[in-house]
C-alpha cells in the first residue's frame, strides 16, 4: 500500500511540474513571438552545412582553460544586455583556440552588432568570426 501511495504521489508531481497555468510566460520577455502562429521552421539548408564540417558547432569547443573562460565571459556578458531578443540570448559562442565563432539568429542588425562587439571586446576584435544571421521570417 505505501508504495502504491508513494507512486501516486509521484505521478501527480510529474504531471503537475508539466502543467503550464494559464497567463504563465515562464520568463519570455515582452513583444518575444506576442501574437504569432508558431511556425516550423526549414532548417534543411542549415543542418546539411552543419553536418559538412565546414563551420564549426558547438561540439567544437574547445576544453582547455583559455577557451572555456573566454566563452564563458562572452556569454555572461551577453545576458548583461537587458534589451536583448530570447533568441539573441541563445546564440552559440564557440571558442577554439582563441578564435571565436557567433552562430545563431537574432532579431535585427542591432543585435548582431552588439554581440559582435561584446565578442570582439573579450577576445580582441580580428579573432571573431561573425556569423549571426537575422530573422527575416518575422520582421
Amino acid at each position: 500500500m505505501n508504495h502504491r501511495m508513494i507512486a501516486l504521489v509521484f505521478a501527480g508531481l510529474a504531471l503537475g511540474a508539466c502543467n503550464t497555468p494559464a497567463g504563465s510566460d515562464h520568463g519570455v520577455r515582452s513583444g518575444d513571438n506576442v501574437g504569432r502562429a508558431p511556425s516550423s521552421p526549414d532548417n534543411t539548408e542549415i543542418n546539411k552545412r552543419d553536418r559538412s564540417g565546414d563551420t564549426l558547432t558547438p561540439m567544437d569547443q574547445k576544453e582547455n582553460a583559455a577557451d572555456l573562460a573566454t566563452t564563458a565571459s562572452i556569454r555572461r556578458e551577453i545576458l548583461k544586455v537587458k534589451d536583448l531578443s530570447t533568441t539573441a540570448d541563445n546564440v552559440k559562442v564557440i571558442t577554439a583556440d582563441g578564435r571565436v565563432t557567433l552562430r545563431g539568429v537574432v532579431k535585427n542588425e542591432n543585435e548582431r552588432e552588439a554581440i559582435g562587439k561584446i565578442a570582439e571586446r573579450v577576445a580582441g576584435a580580428d579573432k571573431v568570426d561573425n556569423q549571426l544571421e537575422i530573422d527575416t521570417q518575422h520582421m
